[in-house]
């Protein structure tokens, strides 16, 4: 198994330290998930002023996606190498947004069987009236025992199969919550690495962050100016967003009878999107005192409370995130919170050996086998073309092209407007020849059909139905059949990139 970066940027700007961010609060320390090594690394937050480094994403399936992993090993990568240059202590530390309420991105997963080919596995669908139930309440539901089992029988048997069905099925149960599963596997995968988790819909931490959430809802028009007023300036530098910021919307949600509903302003009020019911700002504040839980942000206020429970200094990110936190300026300095980097997560392709050999065999590299339209494939043919016919066939093209040139030369003279007919004629014999060409290469596929067959199978490992493997496939897939080795030589191959790609702050400007 190897890894090829596929880099979301060329370089990072050095992270600065920051003075007076303040320590760690030990209400806060409940909310936290931590084994193996981060046990250790929880103790440094709470007692030895550490920094961290932060990053998150919402639940997946199994995990969902290799690029959670991926996130969370840059952040434990970052976290290393920025320690070593502060010299004083830093720890990454991921958030579980599990007060997220998309379930279509949370209920399915992806593998590749015993055969190469893709399997996709979800959860039951949820009824379009259905309440926007958010993942840390929504159970996961006997389903999820028979995909489990689904997944078992798609990989091939042995102790590392063993090992991951027995860790998933320790968190993935029919009485547990999506983004109770998600918490747990995801904690007890990435303590080796020193990760600590951060469940950000535990009461301690709703707790903590309420009184941010209702200073953006009451200033909520303050902000949507200033919001707005970035985002043109953004416009202005061809910076857009992918976050939409639009009037009369406030930052946060509240979980009612909707299930997790916007909060939008309503003349000296505010309602609710979906459930249409109506609150005023004492609502708010007395469900801030009284259950928390019901209170969260949405994307733009979630990095700023970050900044609000944690002493983080850079934020690790992925290409969506790194294209709307720029917006995210106003709320911190309304709130009067301290702005961490935004830093790039590594981005990269788990290349196994049986693709190595196919890229071996066929004299191929990543980009040919992983690009669109079979180029590989009609190369590959073509190499197999006996040698008369593709000389002959390239030989008759440049003839045609010069004699054809030559008539139509001649035509002109005669008359200017025979220079469409003799082009159509031109064009028409090429085509002739391309289909004789192509009907060539249509025999031989057939002929070839092992070694397409080979080609096909590589590219679905590398570029699963023509999307990016990291958006795709599971790291359980990679685990059951390599085991944790994967994740080793993952974590080496980031933080090698990061070693080439991090500014240093000693570095001559």
């Amino acid at each position: 198994m190897r890894f090829a970066d596929t880099p979301l940027v060329e370089a990072i700007p050095a992270v600065e330290p920051v003075d007076g961010l303040g320590t760690l609060s030990p209400s806060l320390r409940p909310a936290f998930l931590a084994s193996g090594h981060a046990t250790q690394n929880l103790e440094r937050l709470f007692d030895a002023g550490a920094l961290a480094i932060t990053t998150g994403q919402q639940p997946g399936l199994f995990t969902g996606p290799l690029y959670t992993i991926y996130k969370a090993l840059s952040a434990g990568a970052l976290a290393q190498r920025l320690e070593a240059e502060l010299q004083r202590p830093v720890v990454p530390v991921f958030w579980l947004a599990n007060d997220d309420h998309d379930y279509t991105e949370a209920r399915g997963t992806s593998w590749l069987g015993l055969d190469g080919d893709l399997v996709r596995a979800e959860l039951p669908e949820r009824d379009t009236e259905a309440p926007l139930t958010p993942m840390y309440r929504l159970p996961l539901g006997q389903a999820v025992v028979g995909l489990l089992e689904r997944f078992e029988a798609d990989h091939p048997v042995g102790s590392h199969r063993d090992e991951v069905v027995e860790w998933l099925s320790r968190h993935y149960r029919a009485d547990a919550t999506v983004g109770e599963a998600f918490s747990g596997a995801l904690a007890e995968l990435l303590g080796r690495f020193g990760i600590v988790c951060f469940d950000s819909t535990h009461g301690a931490a709703k707790t903590a962050m309420a009184p941010s959430i209702i200073a953006a809802i009451r200033d909520a028009e303050v902000l949507y100016q200033s919001l707005a007023a970035e985002r043109d300036a953004l416009l202005t530098r061809d910076h857009s967003t992918s976050v939409i910021v639009a009037p009369g919307t406030t930052l946060a949600f509240l979980e009612d009878e909707a299930g997790r509903d916007r909060i939008l302003l309503d003349g000296e009020g505010y309602v609710t999107r979906r459930a249409g019911k109506k609150y005023g700002l004492d609502d708010f504040q007395a469900v801030a005192g009284e259950d928390p839980k019901r209170l969260s942000p949405n994307v733009l206020l979630r990095p700023v409370l970050e900044s609000v429970l944690l002493p983080t200094i850079a934020y690790v990110a992925g290409p969506g995130e790194m294209s709307y936190l720029p917006l995210c300026g106003p709320i911190y300095d309304h709130l009067g919170v301290h702005r961490q980097t935004p830093i790039s997560r590594w981005s990269g392709l788990a290349v196994e050996p049986r693709v190595d050999r196919v890229l071996r065999k066929f004299d191929a590299t990543l980009d040919e086998l992983a690009v669109s339209g079979q180029v590989l494939e009609r190369r590959v043919v073509k190499d197999h073309m006996p040698a008369r016919l593709t000389e002959g066939v390239e030989a008759l093209r440049r003839d045609l092209d010069r004699g054809y040139r030559a008539v139509q030369e001649g035509a002109v003279e005669i008359d200017p407007t025979l220079e469409r007919l003799v082009g159509a004629a031109q064009g028409r014999a090429r085509a002739d020849l391309d289909r004789v060409e192509r009907k060539a290469e249509q025999h031989l596929r057939r002929r070839e059909t092992i070694e397409l067959a080979q080609i096909a199978r590589a590219r679905m490992a590398v570029r699963p139905d023509g999307a990016p493997q990291e958006r795709v496939l599971g790291a359980p897939n990679f685990l059951a059949r390599f085991g944790p080795g994967f994740l080793d030589d993952a974590f080496q191959q980031i933080s090698t990139w990061y070693a080439r790609t991090l500014v240093s702050r000693t570095s001559p400007s």
